[in-house]
């Protein structure tokens, strides 16, 4: 990583340039007040420019689901404790992230909310997803079946008052009691409606897709298995058009054959791929606390202590990449739209494109696509 500091006014060159019109091989990028300024290919203009030697230049990521990072939660009151976890995805190249949060009582959660608020307001995360309480218990995963709850309008109602406008996202087992019309309420205040840690059925799934839900909460996990004569959620909201797909492409929660073919028939237009991190990422292997449930991390992989049930990951957004295009068969750009262009174009923010006009949010990556430098909003990220 660079050691550069403060926003900076410079041409970087000789680049493989991924935009949203293809890969420009000799590929120049102009970067002023922060803003990408122009986009060409072969001679650069005037000005100060950084070569970059032929490698890579894509979007910065846009994680919409992550849980923390660097030995952080988003759970922390401490707003500093918060800036640490998305700092440390950020040195992968995570310019853009939801702050996501697991199963707590309501009153709890509230409060949680609460306080990642005002750092959605200061920019260090673009929202906040609630991933509970209001999951389906046969399918609650790394998450207190005892806390679980139904989405009435009054729980749903005070989640997003504490939230003001920043609850991005809801997760739903649309099959609960309210659920529906949970989806609904979500979707009339402006909120994605998502679908996940649920036991459905294709029967139940179509209704509150009809109601407004749009994603699918990390596909495949947490969900009734596909069945030939039961698609259940996977076979509905891969199948439907109007639904965004999560991936969690860590190579341990999917197969990367799963991977690729989920992805190839979502496409890019559908397709997301997201970490799911806790705050063991970017750390290492021990013993963590994710929602009041004690998890343990092994050679990576994170589990419920005294059980083989998966509690979030490790991953962190340049290696969901590079996993897509080395092992899932991924092209580039297809992983370029799952990393940035699509979850940007989800959440509604100016970001995910290399094209003038954007937030100059760029990862530097090298032949084996790891980062090299990482760009946030004008700005090189130190080490």
């Amino acid at each position: 990583m660079s050691t550069w500091g403060g926003p900076v006014d410079v041409t970087l060159t000789g680049g493989r340039v991924v935009t949203p019109g293809g890969v420009l091989d000799r590929g120049w990028v102009a970067v002023r007040d922060g803003r990408i300024a122009a986009v060409g290919d072969g001679a650069a203009p005037d000005g100060p420019t950084t070569d970059l030697g032929g490698a890579w230049l894509v979007p910065g990521f846009v994680d919409v689901h992550c849980h923390g990072g660097g030995g952080e939660a988003f759970t922390s009151a401490d707003p500093e404790r918060v800036r640490r976890a998305a700092a440390a995805h950020r040195r992968h190249g995570t310019t853009t992230m939801l702050a996501s949060l697991v199963s707590r009582p309501i009153p709890e959660l509230a409060d949680q909310v609460k306080a990642l608020a005002e750092l959605v307001d200061d920019g260090v995360v673009a929202g906040i997803h609630l991933e509970g309480p209001f999951l389906s218990a046969a399918r609650c995963g790394a998450h207190d079946p005892a806390i679980l709850c139904p989405p009435d309008a009054a729980s749903v109602d005070a989640l997003l008052k504490a939230g003001r406008g920043t609850v991005r996202m809801v997760t739903v087992a649309p099959e609960l009691e309210h659920g529906v019309d949970a989806v609904r309420r979500l979707v009339d205040n402006g909120v994605l409606a998502a679908i996940g840690h649920t036991d459905a059925t294709e029967a139940q799934i179509r209704p509150a897709v009809e109601a407004g839900a749009t994603v699918a909460t990390h596909l495949f996990n947490g969900m009734r298995p596909l069945h030939h004569r039961e698609p259940g959620p996977i076979g509905a909201l891969l199948d439907d058009e109007r639904v965004t797909v999560e991936l969690i492409c860590d190579l341990v929660h999917l197969h990367p054959t799963a991977v690729r073919l989920a992805a190839r028939h979502a496409g890019t237009g559908r397709t997301v791929l997201v970490t799911d991190a806790i705050a063991a990422a970017g750390v290492g292997d021990g013993v963590y606390d994710v929602g009041g449930l004690e998890v343990r991390v092994v050679d990576g992989v994170p589990t419920l202590a005294g059980g083989a049930s998966l509690a979030g990951s490790t991953l962190t957004m340049d290696a969901a990449f590079r996993n897509a295009v080395q092992s899932c068969g991924l092209t580039v750009e297809e992983a370029v739209h799952a990393t940035a262009t699509r979850p940007a174009r989800l959440l509604g923010v100016e970001a995910g494109e290399i094209r003038a006009g954007l937030a100059a949010d760029l990862v530097v990556l090298d032949a084996e696509f790891r980062p090299r430098e990482v760009m946030a909003r004008g700005e090189w990220v130190k080490e």
